[in-house]
């Protein structure tokens, strides 16, 4: 897996393939086409997507002749710690403490969601 100091931000089109990949896990891109619900979408829109994809390191491939099945190489919690990371550094000083401040303060997330939180941080990580 790529390193999270390495993870290059995705564009909105990028993303919403990728999450297409993260959740189908093995796929050509003709099963992306099918996810995305646009029967209209070029294959070679899609098939750009995913070969940009695989340049930034998101994604790899398995060739069976000139079929690719592509896979993730940085999965979805990687992608959305880095995302958080990045939102903390920008926005909070780079403190988890102004970032929870401000999701309670804007009630995005209650005292009951926040305790429960607080209790899961106490408990010893098992890794």
């Amino acid at each position: 897996m790529k390193r999270i100091n390495q993870i290059t931000p995705l564009t909105k089109a990028e993303e919403e393939v990728m999450q297409i990949i993260w959740q189908l896990d093995r796929c050509l891109v003709k099963d992306v086409i099918d996810q995305l619900g646009n029967p209209d979408m070029p294959h070679s829109t899609i098939s750009s997507v995913v070969r940009i994809l695989e340049k930034k390191g998101f994604v790899g491939h398995k060739a069976y002749g000139k079929t690719y099945e592509y896979f993730p190489v940085v999965s979805r919690e990687e992608y959305a710690g880095h995302g958080v990371k990045s939102l903390m550094e920008k926005y909070f000083g780079g403190s988890p403490k102004k970032l929870v401040s401000f999701l309670v303060q804007s009630e995005d997330l209650n005292l009951n969601e926040l305790n429960e939180l607080m209790n899961k941080a106490a408990k010893p990580s098992k890794k």
